[in-house]
């Protein structure tokens, strides 16, 4: 039996929670505790960047906080900063939160006169809240890009299926007609509009900087009030954020916005999975993904693994949401009592989570099978009674709505609808009205395919940019 010095070290390298939540895995590096630890120390010397801009700062101090802290620029921010992140985490417990001991270390790397201009006025507050933006600013651009991606699949294959028609089902059972392309643009048109709102949030991101309680205070006190004022504003530059309107220590709603864009972006890729799910069931078989998962028992099985994992997201995502809500935009004085800390977590599991089920949803959606013979053997499984609707309409002022139930529900029983239809006198005589003999006429009452409605202009106008509308 092997030793434990025989058995080769623990890799630690993966993400904290990944053996449980697969769908983020190799998709959540943006919102790791380095991550998060990267984008502090950025907002730190962004902050002493923004005091010489002002022109408050000496430009040799920042320089040497720049320098020692590794800044690549506002959008790469400090990578190389050499700080411990799991001693800094270890001393955030004794003040609640890690930017009280990262100031420290900060300050002790840099000659007095720079040490001067480490959080040079600022709550630890602003440094999170700012170090939160930017990771979110981070992690919502890949998430937008996976969103593009399954729009261009989407959009090819609601054109390629634009006439394909399918049945479409309500509270599970056939309902009427539709077309295999029409479901694909109602998918479509979820992700795109997802997409839309996660760009608004995303410009939205504010920097954020109020000082200890939102006043700005110290600022004045520090530069005087003129340049206190412009503080914000240059800060958010450096940083390429947004510039907050005012301070927003407890007026939360740029976390419950981005939230609320992380949810419906979540949303619009699980009604994609949870249609493929069930689409691909061994009864349905309409759909397929492109790369179907195992079973560890059964071989024959060829799982809708990445619907499975997109569904996992879908499914924790509003509670997460609804935890901001809770937490952020209920949040007291000017500067709550837990709601604060509650937001952090909560906000990362959920970025983490847009990550990694968009990206299954691109890959999904790219190599989505359609099945054609099982799409037009399901639809024709009923015998016709998927056009129970149109008779009705057609039918019933000329037989009356009663016969036409009764028509249906011998049809159901296992009759012969359309030789039933055709033996009805009152059929024939609609028939002649129109020029037609009454096999023909019947055969078009039952064709699905002229039971469409608008699918296919939905389609059109789903699948062609708005622009060019």
């Amino acid at each position: 039996m092997p030793s434990d010095r025989d058995r080769p070290p623990l890799d630690t390298t993966f993400v904290e929670g990944g053996l449980l939540s697969p769908v983020t895995v190799g998709h959540d590096g943006t919102v790791t505790d380095a991550a998060f630890l990267d984008a502090l120390v950025t907002a730190e010397v962004a902050l002493a960047r923004a005091w010489a801009e002002a022109g408050v700062a000496p430009a040799e101090a920042v320089d040497e906080i720049e320098t020692e802290f590794g800044w690549q620029g506002g959008l790469r921010g400090c990578r190389d900063h050499g700080v411990d992140g799991a001693a800094l985490a270890a001393a955030a417990v004794a003040g609640g939160n890690p930017v009280i001991p990262l100031v420290g270390a900060l300050r002790e790397r840099v000659g007095a006169d720079a040490r001067a201009w480490v959080h040079r006025g600022a709550t630890s507050q602003d440094i999170l809240d700012t170090a939160l933006m930017l990771v979110a600013r981070t992690a919502t651009s890949r998430i937008i890009a996976s969103l593009a991606h399954a729009e261009v699949s989407l959009r090819s294959l609601a054109r390629s299926r634009r006439d394909e028609v399918a049945a479409a089902r309500t509270l599970t059972q056939h309902a009427v007609p539709t077309t295999v392309g029409l479901r694909a643009a109602g998918w479509l048109r979820g992700v795109a509009r997802a997409k839309e709102r996660l760009e608004e949030a995303q410009h939205g991101l504010p920097a954020q900087l109020g000082g200890a309680a939102g006043t700005l205070a110290s600022f004045v006190e520090i530069g005087g009030a003129d340049a206190a004022a412009a503080l914000p504003s240059a800060y958010a530059r450096e940083l390429g954020l947004a510039a907050p309107e005012a301070p927003w220590h407890t007026a939360r709603w740029p976390v419950t916005e981005l939230g609320d864009a992380l949810v419906q972006a979540i949303d619009a890729v699980g009604k994609i999975a949870g249609d493929v799910a069930t689409l691909s069931r061994s009864e349905i078989g309409e759909l397929a993904e492109g790369a179907g998962g195992g079973s560890s028992a059964m071989p024959q099985k060829r799982n809708p693994a990445a619907s499975v994992l997109i569904r996992s997201a879908a499914l924790r995502a509003p509670q997460l949401g609804a935890t901001l809500h809770v937490a952020s935009a209920l949040a007291v004085d000017e500067r709550p009592d837990g709601a604060w800390h509650a937001e952090w977590p909560t906000l990362r599991e959920l970025l983490g989570l847009a990550l990694g089920a968009t990206a299954h949803a691109a890959t999904l959606a790219a190599g989505l099978h359609v099945d054609t013979d099982a799409v037009a053997r399901n639809l024709a499984a009923g015998g016709g009674l998927i056009l129970a609707e149109r008779l009705s309409l057609v039918l019933g002022p000329e037989l009356g709505p009663r016969e036409v139930s009764r028509l249906v529900v011998d049809a159901a029983a296992g009759g012969d609808l359309a030789a039933a239809l055709a033996a009805l006198p009152g059929v024939g005589a609609l028939a002649a009205d129109r020029g037609r003999s009454i096999e023909a006429f019947v055969a078009d009452l039952l064709d699905p395919a002229r039971y469409t409605g608008l699918a296919a202009r939905l389609v059109d106008e789903a699948v062609t940019p708005q622009e060019a509308q």
